[in-house]
């Protein structure tokens, strides 16, 4: 028979939301620093530092449904999912540091070594994230439910990127700066990362979960699942292009500050928190206008109060800093937004194929979902880079940019205003096909289940006689 879906309790929302420090963290640090690191440290040239950024990530497009399927067809004590917040979580903060750790000082070799040890680290952290990403569909079958999930994992996301984005070039900066400043970096976000796995995995020791059924054996059979699934097509699609164009931001930062506002010290910081700060203070505010709008709706609008942000952002070599400041934090209100909505209507595109096939195949949909956003988070940076090296940026090993000429410093500022505007607001247009709504997927849900978990199994030894049924 089904549980029904009774809200979660408190402990648990706080305890899933803790995976996105490891997350958050992840994503915004290699994004943030790892190409001015690679370019202002280590010597390499901005094209080939592009690529070196982009292709390890670019293999989680491969890794990550590869994780799905692994991840669904796991069966342990503790469930199907939280064995991999904890083994790959910790392997992920050792590798994160192992990647600023520089044996090979500066030059051609050092880069070859953080490729090396990005492809690492993004391959553990394929295996913390997709499973992480798949536990919503089966922690609760409730709609409303998901979104307040949701709200807390991208608060928590939010403090996240907020902490690590702002305090790791504090952390570089007061370690020396250079190849010994970045290795106090990196392990102050592995630090990061190990809190927020073990907190996920501790944190939801108790939660209710759904029976996860079998994925599809391949690859191609996966894709096949997902693109007979028309809302999850269309939200994947813009997601990933929504990605790149907030990554190019994240990747931007520290050149933006170094090139436009003239301050490399306290510039990147102080974009981060008025990046990600409003997201700590709207969030509610968003919470409440999907309700009212309608998911899709509001995620339309927080994209494209981004998009206005990015462009007024054109004009900032003639703006004082205040005002530079102000416009990026209205980048930011509608990156919070962006955000919440996209990974809310994830769980609903998996319970309407659920509801649709009968199936539970939640690690499907999540290995295809990460690994579009990891190539969308990697390909931003790429992109970034390539404007940057078009435009003639030039490279030094010193651990200070060089001196740039009138061309290389308009590629910095268009690669971080028009491009992610122009990536975030037409992304807009791939949504026309998502027709997911409450009463659609209330229709799809069997009369008996709708509003509950679609299928339950056995206790596990984590939950036994506590009264909830999971595998």
């Amino acid at each position: 028979m089904n549980a029904p879906s009774a809200p979660l309790p408190r402990g648990v929302h706080a305890g899933y939301a803790l995976g996105s420090l490891a997350t958050g963290a992840f994503g915004t640090v290699p994004g943030l620093l790892l190409l001015p690191y690679l370019t202002d440290t280590l010597g390499i040239a901005a094209g080939i530092a592009a690529l070196l950024v982009l292709l390890p990530k670019a293999w989680d497009v491969l890794v990550n449904p590869v994780a799905g399927r692994i991840s669904d067809r796991t069966r342990s004590r503790w469930g199907a999912r939280r064995p991999y917040l904890l083994v790959a979580g910790l392997a992920l903060a050792v590798l994160f540091a192992a990647i600023f750790a520089a044996p090979f000082g500066v030059g051609s070799a050092a880069g070859a070594y953080v490729a090396v040890a990005f492809l690492a680290t993004a391959t553990a952290f394929a295996f913390f994230q997709v499973p992480y990403v798949a536990m919503p569909a089966e922690l609760t079958g409730d709609y409303a439910e998901r979104t307040r999930l949701m709200t807390w994992r991208i608060a928590v996301l939010a403090l996240a990127i907020l902490v690590s984005g702002a305090v790791a070039p504090l952390v570089r900066d007061a370690g020396g700066g250079g190849v010994a400043g970045h290795r106090w970096m990196g392990l102050f976000v592995a630090a990061l990362i190990a809190v927020g796995a073990v907190g996920a995995f501790l944190g939801t020791r108790s939660a209710p979960t759904g029976v996860v059924g079998e994925s599809e054996p391949t690859l191609r059979a996966q894709l096949a699942v997902a693109g007979r699934n028309r809302p999850f097509r269309a939200l994947l699609l813009c997601f990933v292009v929504q990605s790149a164009g907030v990554a190019t931001i994240l990747a931007g930062v520290q050149y933006f500050a170094d090139q436009i506002l003239r301050d490399p010290v306290t510039g990147p910081t102080v974009l981060f928190v008025c990046f990600v700060g409003p997201a700590l203070l709207v969030m509610p505010l968003w919470s409440r206008a999907g309700a009212r709008l309608g998911k899709l709706a509001a995620l339309v609008a927080a994209s494209l109060i981004l998009t206005v942000g990015a462009l007024a952002l054109v004009a900032a070599p003639v703006l004082p800093a205040a005002a530079v400041y102000a416009l990026v934090a209205v980048v930011g209100v509608g990156y919070a937004g962006q955000q919440v909505f996209a990974l809310a209507m994830l769980p609903d595109c998996i319970a309407y194929d659920t509801a649709r096939t009968g199936r539970r195949q939640a690690g499907v949909f999540t290995g295809l979902w990460t690994a579009g956003e990891t190539f969308g988070l990697a390909l931003g940076p790429g992109i970034y880079g390539l404007v940057l090296a078009v435009s003639g940026y030039v490279s030094s090993s010193t651990g200070t940019a060089a001196t740039q000429s009138d061309t290389a410093r308009l590629g910095v500022l268009l690669g971080f205003t028009v491009l992610p505007a122009l990536l975030v607001g037409l992304a807009t247009l791939l949504l026309r096909p998502y027709d997911l709504t409450p009463s659609r997927l209330a229709a799809a849900l069997p009369a008996d289940t709708a509003g509950h978990p679609v299928a339950v199994g056995t206790n596990t030894a984590d939950n036994h006689g506590k009264g909830t049924t999971t595998p």
